[in-house]
């Protein structure tokens, strides 16, 4: 949209007349009038970079790959451990480690342990086995099961 405004701009034209070509040419994809006049007054100042400036605020530093595979090898020796304990011993805010482990890792805690939210057949069969066999040797003696 701003290429458009540019170049209507250069034709000497007016911030309403730039909003009005460009509300009848695209109807409800325009832009609304608060930009067109930004834009018109950008170029008034001599910028006519139509580039997007970066945004202020803090860049993402926490989420690299080596912050990922921290928080994986803490959850792989301990499933049962907590995201505010990661939090605690990495430095980095709760929000962060549940995001990681969330998006990044694609994990989910079940039953107080991590698990991946999507196991493959292999795992599911692994699992239901090792089940059995608990169930098995708690049925032979409750008693000395743990």
């Amino acid at each position: 949209m701003q290429s458009f405004t540019m170049f209507f701009f250069l034709q000497g034209k007016t911030s309403k007349e730039i909003h009005a070509i460009l509300k009848e040419t695209l109807a409800k994809h325009a832009p609304s009038f608060a930009p067109v006049r930004n834009w018109v007054a950008q170029f008034k100042h001599g910028d006519f970079s139509i580039s997007v400036a970066p945004r202020p605020g803090r860049p993402k530093t926490v989420t690299t790959p080596e912050i990922i595979d921290l928080i994986h090898e803490l959850i792989l020796v301990d499933r049962r451990i907590s995201a505010i304990s990661i939090a605690e011993q990495l430095g980095i805010s709760r929000e962060r480690v549940g995001s990681i482990i969330h998006e990044d890792l694609d994990m989910r805690k079940l039953s107080a342990k991590w698990a991946p939210k999507c196991l493959n057949a292999d795992q599911k069969r692994q699992r239901c086995l090792s089940s059995e066999e608990h169930m098995e040797f708690y049925r032979r003696d409750p008693d000395d099961f743990l």
